[in-house]
């Protein structure tokens, strides 16, 4: 339908980068198992930054992953450029036919320009210069939210590829040694063959949190009920002191894995839990990606965008707030979101005990007010 879709039997090397967080560049695993369940003799690199390696590690479909460390500018300007060449040469050798950039980061526009393939696409911007970077570009949604793995997917769109519905499914591969890890970890803590709930209470950024408060009381319910709990984090200071802080408020409720775990061997543990609680977080993806069933509370941030992807889910978010999804990092700026922090208990358990009774909600289905 398209006249300047690509003719795909004549492209043999692709690089795909996502420089973001952790759960935008998973959020982009689809796009490499499209790429190549529609031309399966591609070879396919990702280009993202270090500490989101993992997410991408193991997939099927990815044959080289290159990374970029954003500790590189601190290092002094000599050290930076040394790192930079070489990353360059290393792409350079590849000789790719097509670079699909997913973001707006103006790197794409330089490798487009440098590395000199014969197609390229990325987003499109009000920008004729950045526009010209590239032989096609995307539009973004526009007033409609749209999910993040859609958006991702269009570039592929724009080319002429065309998603199957079974085919945009997360892809994250925790991979044998993450597996034995966590077996063990669970084995030293009498968990290893029985069902447990996963709740990761923290994020990255703290406006994304609900309080400490309302955790524990969620632990106590769930620890009332009948359920074997597990709280996990990730192992920075700050997240480890909110779980201390939350198991200080309900003893006793749940089994602390807080810290203890890389991105992989967390996603081998969501994989074998009945339930994931959590946030809006890189966390919360991966247990899709793991196909467990979800409860995600959202406050600033759009579940429309970045809700659970194809997964039993529910989605709790106020509908007393008109303000959201706002985006702000806190009202007024101030690191705490009243439309995530008073989200009551009881519809959180609600949530949770509709998932657990085998009511599976269709994956874009989200319940609890938008």
């Amino acid at each position: 339908m398209l006249s300047d879709a690509l003719p795909f039997n004549q492209i043999q090397r692709v690089l795909v980068t996502k420089l973001r967080h952790h759960g935008d560049v998973l959020l982009a695993s689809p796009v490499f198992q499209v790429l190549k369940n529609h031309a399966p003799h591609l070879e396919i690199d990702a280009l993202v930054f270090a500490g989101t390696r993992d997410m991408l590690a193991g997939h099927p479909a990815i044959r080289e992953i290159f990374t970029i460390d954003r500790d590189w500018p601190r290092k002094g300007p000599v050290t930076h450029l040394q790192h930079e060449s070489a990353l360059f040469n290393r792409l350079r050798e590849r000789r790719y036919h097509l670079i699909v950039h997913l973001t707006e980061h103006r790197r794409g526009a330089w490798l487009a320009q440098l590395l000199r393939p014969r197609w390229s696409v990325a987003p499109k911007r009000n920008s004729w210069l950045w526009e010209k970077c590239f032989t096609h570009v995307y539009p973004l949604p526009m007033h409609t939210p749209r999910h993040t793995v859609e958006t991702n997917l269009d570039a592929l769109r724009r080319l002429g590829l065309q998603p199957g519905t079974d085919e945009r499914r997360l892809v994250m591969v925790p991979g044998a040694p993450a597996e034995a890890a966590v077996e063990e970890a669970l084995a030293a803590k009498g968990l290893s063959a029985t069902p447990f709930i996963q709740v990761h209470p923290t994020s990255r950024w703290l406006f994304k949190a609900w309080s400490d408060e309302r955790n524990a009381e969620l632990l106590r319910a769930l620890h009332h009920d009948g359920h074997r709990v597990v709280i996990t984090a990730a192992p920075g200071t700050r997240e480890k002191a909110i779980v201390a802080r939350i198991l200080e408020l309900a003893p006793g409720t749940a089994v602390d894995l807080s810290g203890l775990f890389s991105l992989r061997e967390l996603a081998a543990l969501t994989q074998r839990a009945k339930l994931f609680i959590g946030v809006d977080s890189a966390p919360m993806h991966i247990a899709a990606a793991m196909q467990t069933p979800v409860v995600a509370l959202f406050g600033p941030s759009g579940e429309h965008q970045w809700r659970p992807w194809q997964v039993a889910h529910r989605v709790v978010a106020s509908a007393d707030h008109p303000c959201r999804p706002c985006g702000n990092d806190g009202c007024g700026g101030g690191k705490v979101s009243e439309c995530l922090t008073t989200l009551p208990v009881a519809r959180v358990l609600s949530a949770a005990n509709e998932l657990l009774a085998g009511l599976r909600a269709a994956p874009n289905v989200a319940a609890g007010g938008a």
